[in-house]
């Protein structure tokens, strides 16, 4: 699995003695505000970093659980906090949608933040009931052709929504969204037979790939998964330039110092290579992506335009 990192020193950057008049990094506790549910990939992630940094910090992660509104309380919160690294968030890639998808958003979602880190990639696979008598995107252009009104699927956010329908605009299909609140709901339907198709996330398809009662056809990402190695990705199966994803990152309030992030990146880079992390992402079937602020910062830019360009055209809607 790939993890991106800059060279690293022998002794930790974040434990370095701060310049003069620098206020030294961490002085307290780390709060890592989760704006999700407690007990989902996300707040699983954050709980597991906490475990991996303690060997490379003076004072422990707290992770807090602050969720509504689709991630926007908890980031809210984090965003009124002092920027001095004592209070993150652990946000998912609707971090940037919701500007296009909600009424109203206290908050502007590149601006009033500080990228600190990607974490993890959230590659997005298309399950199919295996009783469906296809095994690729051509053959379920070709089935949906022959039998109307035959197929739908599933999605949990509006991410995995886009794809779906996005997949479908471009096999000129008609494939009816429906919607379900986790994977793991989603993937039980697939299984059952109830649902012939659904995006979801690698995390979700992967325990119930053992039943044989289902199978990944497509990958979402530019490149394939090493959950599922042997599926084309959909660009592979045609659908040119089609590299959509999740992903976690860590952000901070605006404002924070250049070497004060790059310091927090550094402790993030002592936490991938805990071996016992990596075994324990690859166990939950997320794959692990860590970047620096510079990168991170152009996938965000690169996915609001990616948005505004989707709204533009009527293919997502405020609510």
């Amino acid at each position: 699995m790939p993890i991106h990192r800059r060279a690293i020193l022998a002794a930790p950057i974040l434990l370095a003695a701060p310049a003069l008049g620098q206020t030294p990094w961490p002085s307290r506790p780390i709060r890592i505000i989760v704006p999700y549910a407690a007990g989902g990939g996300t707040d699983i992630l954050a709980r597991a970093l906490g475990e991996a940094l303690r060997p490379a910090l003076p004072f422990p992660i707290v992770v807090e659980n602050r969720a509504g509104g689709n991630g926007v309380i908890g980031t809210e919160a984090m965003i009124r906090a002092e920027p001095d690294g004592h209070t993150l968030t652990a946000v998912v890639s609707t971090h940037i949608l919701n500007r296009h998808t909600m009424a109203a958003l206290p908050y502007e979602p590149i601006r009033d933040v500080t990228p600190i880190a990607m974490l993890t990639r959230n590659t997005m696979v298309l399950a199919a009931s295996a009783a469906l008598p296809f095994t690729d995107i051509a053959g379920l252009r070709a089935f949906a052709a022959a039998n109307p009104r035959a197929l739908s699927t599933g999605s949990t956010e509006a991410l995995s929504q886009f794809i779906g329908q996005e997949m479908a605009r471009r096999l000129n299909l008609d494939i009816p969204d429906v919607q379900y609140r986790s994977g793991g709901q989603l993937m039980t339907d697939v299984v059952a037979g109830h649902l012939p198709l659904g995006w979801t996330s690698t995390a979700s398809a992967t325990p119930h790939m053992a039943t044989g009662r289902a199978r990944i056809i497509a990958v979402s990402t530019a490149t394939r998964t090493p959950f599922f190695a042997d599926v084309p990705t959909a660009q592979e199966q045609g659908l040119a330039e089609f590299d959509l994803a999740g992903w976690v990152a860590l952000l901070g309030p605006a404002g924070m110092a250049d070497a004060l992030s790059a310091r927090i990146y550094a402790a993030m880079e002592s936490a991938f290579r805990n071996q016992a992390f990596l075994a324990r992402l690859a166990a939950l079937g997320i794959e692990p992506d860590l970047r620096p602020q510079a990168p991170l910062l152009a996938a965000m830019q690169r996915e609001d335009r990616i948005w505004a360009a989707a709204s533009a055209a009527g293919h997502i809607t405020r609510q």
